[in-house]
């Protein structure tokens, strides 16, 4: 077989978004509130999350962390975006960059059963031009498309200073200017609803390889650049801005770490302001190694950052435990009475 063959052969099997408006699952999230361990963590969660919805006065910040949307969790969130069930997100690089926008493009990520299937290896993947995130498959000629991409956008640019929302604010334009109709897609969501998006390590993924690229090919001239301090500054702003927070947290790593500090960089700045009054993560990560990812909303109580009124740890896996939080709360419905906070016109205008 033809190494192009090959190749076709085992992008075959496109990995499907779930849609959460699809199934109503209130009756089984409530009757796992009944049961203990996970599910009745689960039961909580998804009734915090809930309540967040439904409370006038609390801005939603989603933290994203993790491969999700290669594993088909991307519809989710956009569902969350159009619904306003989320008022600002941070993400990693992955998540916006090397998988939705990618998919913007009209690329797709791939089930990786075929590789078992013909019992092809990473190295063969590797010649092949395939890259893979644990059972899912992405085409690397793809995702250099995709970095190109970001090279132009950059290119087009005043050259300065940009926050990562600021940039993902031209990515979204990018998509909403396409020719061809876009999928489903966070990143032009987010900008069509004012949804400020941020990625606090914005050059850890395919946007660093185009930035890199950007700049060799300025020379000496200004380029664009991208400021992490305006980023927390920015999203600190926003917490001045809207006081009563609460942050759904899948995964851990930096978009926790980053979203729970605003609380004490308000402070650093002189202003009071609340501890996140509501606060929910997902997480397999392990409390005993003292990382972030795994430690406890509790433990962040003690650094002045969340509330413990209204707090819940889920230890499971997201694809598992998201569809079911979400769509809990999506049909619920306290999102049809919600207004949406336009946050990126706050910010446009400091």
């Amino acid at each position: 077989m033809m190494e192009s063959e090959k190749k076709v052969q085992l992008l075959r099997t496109p990995v499907e978004h779930i849609d959460i408006t699809q199934f109503n699952v209130i009756s089984l999230v409530e009757a796992m509130g009944h049961m203990a361990y996970t599910a009745r963590d689960l039961a909580r969660a998804a009734e915090i999350f809930d309540r967040m919805i439904a409370d006038p006065d609390c801005a939603i910040i989603l933290c994203l962390a993790g491969s999700l949307v290669s594993a088909g969790l991307k519809k989710i969130f956009v569902e969350m975006v159009r619904c306003r069930m989320v008022d600002a997100i941070v993400a990693t690089g992955a998540n916006l960059v090397d998988q939705d926008f990618f998919e913007g493009l009209g690329f797709r990520h791939y089930m990786a059963e075929a590789v078992l299937k013909t019992g092809a290896h990473d190295a063969e993947l590797r010649n092949l031009g395939i890259d893979r995130i644990y059972d899912t498959l992405i085409d690397e000629e793809q995702l250099r498309i995709c970095d190109e991409t970001v090279r132009r956008i950059a290119d087009e640019l005043t050259p300065r200073a940009y926050s990562s929302r600021e940039f993902l604010v031209a990515m979204g334009r990018f998509l909403d200017q396409s020719e061809q109709p876009v999928r489903d897609s966070i990143v032009l969501e987010a900008y069509r609803n004012e949804v400020p998006l941020f990625c606090p390590a914005f050059s850890d993924c395919s946007a660093g390889f185009g930035l890199v690229a950007h700049r060799a090919g300025r020379g000496n001239s200004p380029v664009v650049s991208i400021d992490s301090a305006k980023d927390f500054d920015e999203l600190t702003r926003l917490k001045i801005h809207c006081r009563e927070t609460g942050l759904l947290m899948i995964g851990g790593g930096v978009p926790k770490n980053f979203a729970q500090d605003v609380v004490v960089a308000a402070d650093v700045l002189g202003m009071e302001v609340p501890m996140h009054k509501y606060a929910v993560q997902v997480t397999v990560a392990d409390v005993r190694d003292g990382g972030l990812s795994g430690s406890t909303l509790v433990e962040a109580s003690s650094w002045g950052k969340v509330d413990t009124v209204f707090e819940q740890m889920v230890f499971a896996e997201a694809t598992l435990a998201v569809p079911l939080i979400a769509a809990y709360a999506w049909h619920k419905g306290a999102w049809r009475n919600r207004a949406p906070r336009r946050l990126s016109r706050f910010l446009k205008d400091m």
